[in-house]
């Protein structure tokens, strides 16, 4: 029997490096659109909802296709609530209002509107062929804490944050280290229910390049994410 999959945009109203950030327009539209769209897009989810705690964001929201079937208590969208609070609670409040047993949740983040579906695709084909209880995308990183990443102590030297085996004189050489994005999480629901944090579980990753995996975080991550989008646009 195949199992439930819900696909689930988390999208809060109380962004501060870029205010009302989850509709605000990004290349014509409200950037959680594009986490709404992919979602909806992908075969393999069987339902797509909408998580906030905003009134204006869940209006956004349904205009692309989302359901909103509760709003997200204000104490799991600050700054400090975990985001497993608030997974923990979709998936309970979906199952309670739908009588549906979620077995997957696919969390599909606001913030990195240059995924492909692809990305989002192969999470959830790689959380169901294997064993693993989280399947996340990752990136190469651009520094590396075995050739140009330090630590300094009360004396300001420098030495690096992990020390190799055998010098490394060429950052090729240097074991590949990854950064966790945002594009996508496939989550075993019978995990999530553990309380335990995801890297804990049996973990494994998707690696995506980095045009596609930006995260908007700051003024300057939206300006280049406009910039990128609006390329893409006239190039279709």
């Amino acid at each position: 029997m195949k199992p439930f999959i819900l696909g689930a945009v988390f999208a809060r109203g109380g962004s501060k490096s870029i205010p009302r950030k989850n509709i605000q327009l990004l290349g014509g539209k409200p950037l959680l659109a594009y986490a709404i769209e992919t979602a909806r897009r992908i075969s393999l989810i069987d339902d797509v909802i909408v998580s906030t705690d905003n009134k204006e964001i869940a209006e956004v929201a349904k205009q692309y296709g989302a359901e909103v079937p509760f709003l997200r208590p204000a104490e799991l969208a600050t700054d400090e609530a975990p985001m497993l609070l608030a997974q923990q609670h979709a998936v309970r409040e979906y199952e309670r209002l739908t009588k549906q047993k979620v077995d997957v949740l696919v969390s599909i983040p606001t913030t990195s509107p240059l995924r492909e579906d692809q990305d989002v695709q192969n999470c959830i084909t790689m959380l169901l062929d294997s064993d693993a209880d989280c399947v996340l995308t990752v990136t190469p990183a651009h520094r590396n804490p075995y050739f140009n990443m330090v630590t300094l102590d009360d004396q300001q030297r420098a030495r690096l944050v992990i020390q190799p085996k055998v010098s490394v004189a060429r950052r090729q050489d240097a074991p590949s280290v990854y950064d966790v994005t945002t594009v996508a999480y496939a989550i075993s629901t019978a995990y999530l229910q553990k309380n335990k944090p995801l890297i804990e579980g049996n973990v494994k990753a998707v690696i995506v390049p980095p045009e596609r995996a930006l995260d908007i975080d700051t003024p300057l991550d939206w300006e280049i994410a406009d910039f990128l989008i609006s390329k893409k646009i006239k190039a279709l």
